[in-house]
Parts: C-alpha cells; sequence; structure tokens
C-alpha cells in the first residue's frame, strides 16, 4: 500500500531540495515547471497494508481523446511555432499545469473522482498509468494523444541520469538559463515540465554509476525535420549541459543520436560488457547497426548534414547544420558555453 500528496511549491530552493527529496520519500519524484517558478513535490511513500484506501492513477495524457481535440491542439501549437507565439505557450502552460494540479492529475480516491490528498491505494493501482490501454474501439473518433493514425502530439523526448553530486549545479545552471530566456521553457511545460526521478546506483556493467535523478524533457517536434523550433537553443544547451558539463547517462530508449556519441566512455565497466556481449552474442545475431554504433563497435552515431543539428543527428559546428536560412545560426551556449546550439539571430 502506498500514500500519496502532490504539492506544488515555489522552485526557489529547488537546488537545495533535489539531492535530499529522493531520501525522504521511497518513491518520491519532482516535476519542475521552470518558466512559473514552480515544483511539484510527488510524496510517495508505503504504508501499512491494513491501511485503508482504494486509490488509482488515470493520468490525464495517457488516456484516450477526441481525435478532433487532438487535432486541434497540434493545429494550434504548430500555429505558435509558426508564428514565434511564445506568449501564448507559456499561457496555456499556465492553464493546463493549473487545471491538472487542481483536478489531482489523474490521481482518484475511489475509482470515480479526486476528492483530496492523500491518496492511498495498492502499490500496482498507484505506480502506472494505462488508461488508453482501455480506450474505444470507436473508428478512432478518439485515440491516444500519440496514435499516428491520427494529427496528434508529435515530440522529441530527452532524459539523461545526472548524478546526485551535480545535481545541484544543474538545477542552478539552468536556472540561470531560464532567466535569461524567461519564455524558453514554456513549451517544455505543455508536455509537462521537467520530470525528475531517483535511482540508485548500480554495480551492473552499464548501470548507474552513482545514485542519480533520471531528468526528462519532453517538447514538440515538427513533421519537417529542417524546421526548427521555437527556443530550440534553449533545450539544446540543457540537453549538451546535461550530457557533457555534468557527465549525464543518457536513458537508452529516450534520446537523440547526439547523447550516445562516445557514451561506453562514462561506463567504468563498459569494456567488461562489450567482453561478455562478445561471448554470448559471437555472430551479432542480436546486434545491427544502430546498436554497434551506439556502443562504439562500428563507428559513431553522429549523422553531420545539413540541417543536422535540428534533428539532434549531430551536434551544430557550422551554421550549415542549423538554418541559416531562417535565422537560426550555430552559436554557443548562453550559460554553458561549450555548447554548440542552433540560435536565432
Amino acid at each position: 500500500m502506498r500514500s500519496i500528496t502532490n504539492s506544488l511549491r515555489s522552485d526557489l530552493d529547488l537546488e537545495d531540495m533535489v539531492s535530499s527529496f529522493g531520501t525522504q520519500h521511497e518513491f518520491g519524484d519532482i516535476t519542475w515547471y521552470p518558466s512559473q517558478r514552480k515544483v511539484l513535490y510527488k510524496v510517495d511513500d508505503r504504508v501499512t497494508m491494513n491501511a485503508s484506501g482504494i486509490g488509482n492513477i488515470d493520468f490525464m495524457g495517457f488516456r484516450s481523446t477526441l481525435t478532433l481535440e487532438l487535432v486541434l491542439l497540434r493545429s494550434s501549437e504548430e500555429t505558435q511555432e509558426l508564428t514565434r507565439d511564445a506568449d501564448t505557450k507559456c499561457t496555456m502552460a499556465k492553464l493546463q499545469v493549473a487545471t491538472l494540479v487542481n483536478t489531482g492529475l489523474g490521481y482518484k480516491n475511489n475509482d470515480v473522482s479526486f476528492t483530496s490528498y492523500p491518496v492511498i491505494g495498492s502499490h500496482h493501482r498507484l505506480q502506472a498509468s494505462g488508461g488508453c490501454l482501455d480506450s474505444p474501439r470507436d473508428a478512432l473518433l478518439s485515440a491516444c494523444p500519440w496514435d499516428p493514425r491520427v494529427k496528434g502530439e508529435f515530440f522529441h523526448q530527452t532524459t539523461i541520469s545526472i548524478g546526485l553530486s551535480n545535481a545541484k549545479d544543474f538545477i542552478i545552471d539552468v536556472k540561470m538559463l531560464r532567466d535569461m530566456v524567461p519564455k524558453g521553457l514554456c513549451g517544455v511545460e505543455l508536455y509537462n515540465g521537467i520530470l525528475m526521478r531517483y535511482v540508485k546506483a548500480s554495480s551492473a556493467y552499464l548501470g548507474k554509476q552513482e545514485d542519480a535523478i533520471d531528468v526528462d524533457i519532453t517538447y514538440y517536434r515538427s513533421k519537417d525535420p529542417m524546421k526548427p523550433r521555437l527556443y530550440e537553443d534553449v533545450v539544446e544547451e540543457i540537453e549538451q549541459m546535461a550530457l557533457f558539463k555534468y557527465g549525464g547517462l543518457p536513458h537508452w530508449g529516450k534520446n537523440r543520436n547526439l547523447a550516445f556519441d562516445g557514451v561506453m566512455r562514462k561506463y567504468a565497466m563498459g569494456g567488461e560488457f562489450l567482453k561478455v556481449k562478445k561471448n554470448y552474442d559471437p555472430m551479432g545475431l542480436f546486434s545491427s547497426e544502430w546498436t554497434d554504433q551506439v556502443l562504439g563497435i562500428n563507428g559513431g552515431v553522429s549523422v553531420v548534414k545539413e540541417g543536422c543539428a535540428l534533428e539532434g543527428l549531430c551536434i551544430c559546428s557550422q551554421d550549415i547544420h542549423c538554418a541559416p536560412a531562417k535565422q537560426y545560426f550555430c552559436r554557443p551556449g548562453k550559460v554553458y558555453k561549450d555548447a554548440r546550439v542552433c540560435t536565432r539571430i
């Protein structure tokens, strides 16, 4: 049994809280809305088996949604990108976060509705949300938001583990960048902000090298790979900051190419992993060109060509890797000067 309370607070002391919060709550995590200067702390702990409660989670973002609503939302976002309408993004982000928080983010006390915190229930009912599994078969009148058969969500997702020893400085740097570009992360907040989940160090060959936070950032992606995003440089700088300044480890399934460049050098036991892999699969039957590139066995993952930085296929080193015809040029980061990002000039 578990007891969950979500608490929305100022992000003023986030850099001091981030290292300790995970040790205080067994299943706790943090969602940061940097442009709004707010943080949602999930106080999530084990309680005794005789605790009373039938709570569950049906997160709103994972529910089947009317297809027309999905189309309208995507079309609106495309228009905001085209017109560089950051103000509307920020307004919608504030409305969305307020709605989610005030309605319990999909948590329910009694299988029907959210009434108040704490929400108490069995582990299997509170650990994951899968409303789309039970979505109706209605000839696509409704769909999961990411269903490729409808014009719904289309996004990039970046997830990087940052050691707790570096977490405070990382948060401070992101705050500095946020202060320099106040509207630059409103688009991220439309995709549930910056989620930070706690993970333990592991002795596995490709395990976490120390206790860490998984920083999960989801953001708009154009269907046109040559079309830059609004405030593209802000997210790119955070991505490179996490990976290179703070030595972050990329999630193996939630990143763009650039995150895996030289990744095996970050694992103390990476060489041992490759030996075991070769022993168990000497013919490479369970490998592919992509996995060999990621593991550094056969070349690298960077694809250097015109516009390659827009999709994260490379880190820009020349303007042509961005979109100079659309006023996006390769420039240093604003806080992390070693970053090379596509900036609108």
